[in-house]
């Protein structure tokens, strides 16, 4: 069996971002989800262990829907790293099977459908413990020219030092 390799942040062999802030897996955000997958390359799927705490509750003892949603989205959004690529949600569609309970042992899967082009379809589960599929998704991913996205990171925080701001929408 290979052994699980590691994906902490957003980087790839075309480019590395600085800080990884991002909420779901972000090692740089105080405030994030701080999600720590590992890929299977043999079953092509990104996995990750975790547990939400309180902080992330919906309904009374259970996840609010956006947290596994961003789950969902960041499982799926993992797998593009076994092909290298950077690429950014351009949809998805989540089914909410059962109550996502919080204090609990859970398993992020996400998983390859298809690749056509620059969009790679991709799906993602949430399981519990006994392997019951609490939440499960499907997503459609748009590969972009890392070198371009770079450019685009690069004059954004040149324009954000420029007129004080902290985040302005990528063009």
């Amino acid at each position: 069996m290979n052994k699980p390799k590691s994906a902490a942040g957003h980087d790839t062999q075309y480019s590395k971002i600085q800080l990884n802030e991002c909420f779901a897996c972000g090692p740089d955000n105080p405030q994030g989800m701080a999600l720590r997958f590992t890929f299977d390359e043999e079953k092509h799927q990104a996995l990750c262990l975790f547990k939400l705490d309180k902080r992330f509750q919906g309904p009374p003892g259970h996840s609010h829907g956006g947290i596994i949603a961003t789950i969902l989205d960041e499982a799926m959004g993992k797998v593009n790293k076994l092909r290298s690529v950077i690429a950014l949600t351009k949809s998805m569609n989540i089914e909410y099977m059962k109550p996502v309970p919080l204090n609990a042992p859970l398993l992020a899967v996400g998983f390859e459908l298809a690749v056509h082009g620059r969009q790679h379809h991709n799906g993602a589960e949430i399981r519990d413990a006994d392997g019951q599929v609490l939440a499960r998704s499907e997503g459609v991913f748009i590969a972009v020219d890392p070198k371009r996205l770079a450019e685009k990171l690069k004059m954004r925080s040149s324009e954000s030092k420029e007129d004080g701001t902290s985040s302005k929408p990528l063009k």
